[in-house]
């Protein structure tokens, strides 16, 4: 999935609001439109606590002002509803270190370039000549290919983009949540790509994981009121890129991260809190039931 992923400043937009929205009072570094329903002091995404009618803050529900519950009965949680870590970026800094290390040990070994690569079906050519494809039953190539690179840009931009979505994202979303998306998005890119792109045709990269973080991004700006055009902006930017006339693009990589990453971050940030989890994991799990889906229909086809 050679492509050019996000590397305009996504992250501060990802991260901070309009030049007008005041600071979280913990945070003051960080800006936000949100406040506590209790005290109304402004309050950004891990200090937010979500209440029986908006969010409080964490000073009102240690005082056992908020929500009725005991102080130690209320524990800090994100916007999705997981739980507020130390290290909101630990999760991302994990993926990142994934992918270089993979880097590494092919440059180290070449041959493991073809092991892990992405393609449908074997044919007896100088790219798939002595292995197998997803058709031939090797389904891990539908992830491993999501952290393999072939070239420095390639990597580099890619784990550019993870870096300035990602971060933001493990903060608001929590750090399980953020995986299932990341993931899910990687792996909807792939099937798609299996389902498209010529069977004897390799393609490799983050992509389709960073294009779902970016399409999450989206969704979670127009949750919190933030300022559009920034996300927009980058969003037209990387489909220009996607489909640039001189190939070499993936571009069902990027589109089948793009929508599961969109879909899976609607649930994340929008379902309703007394059923939230059931919302959340049930929507992720009809993604993946949808790329098992799309691999055997095109298993069936190619077989």
């Amino acid at each position: 999935m050679v492509q050019q992923p996000p590397e305009d400043q996504d992250g501060p937009a990802a991260a901070g609001g309009p030049p007008t929205s005041p600071t979280c009072y913990r945070h003051p570094g960080r800006q936000t439109g949100i406040r506590c329903t209790r005290c109304e002091r402004p309050i950004c995404t891990d200090c937010m606590i979500p209440a029986s009618v908006g969010f409080q803050c964490p000073d009102c529900v240690r005082e056992g002002t908020g929500t009725g519950h005991r102080p130690a009965a209320s524990r800090p949680r994100t916007l999705a509803g997981g739980s507020v870590a130390a290290d909101p970026r630990l999760i991302t800094k994990i993926l990142i270190g994934i992918n270089l290390a993979v880097f590494v040990g092919v440059l180290a070994h070449p041959t493991l370039r073809d092991d892990l690569l992405l393609f449908g079906r074997a044919y007896v050519d100088n790219r798939s000549a002595g292995h197998q494809g997803v058709a031939e039953g090797q389904w891990y190539r539908l992830v491993t290919s999501t952290f393999l690179h072939q070239e420095v840009w390639h990597i580099a931009f890619n784990m550019l983009g993870l870096w300035w979505l990602g971060g933001p994202l493990e903060a608001a979303l929590g750090r399980a949540r953020y995986l299932a998306l990341y993931l899910l998005s990687g792996l909807a890119g792939s099937a798609l790509t299996y389902l498209i792109a010529a069977p004897g045709q390799g393609t490799l990269g983050a992509s389709g994981s960073v294009f779902g973080l970016l399409g999450a991004t989206a969704v979670l700006m127009r949750r919190m009121h933030y300022a559009m055009r920034p996300v927009i902006a980058l969003l037209v930017v990387n489909l220009i890129f996607t489909f640039n006339p001189w190939g070499g693009i993936a571009w069902q990589a990027h589109v089948g991260g793009l929508v599961a990453g969109a879909l899976i971050a609607v649930a994340m940030v929008h379902a309703p809190r007394e059923r939230r989890n059931l919302v959340q994991y049930g929507v992720c799990a009809l993604v993946l039931v949808a790329v098992l889906a799309v691999v055997l229909v095109r298993t069936a086809v190619l077989t």
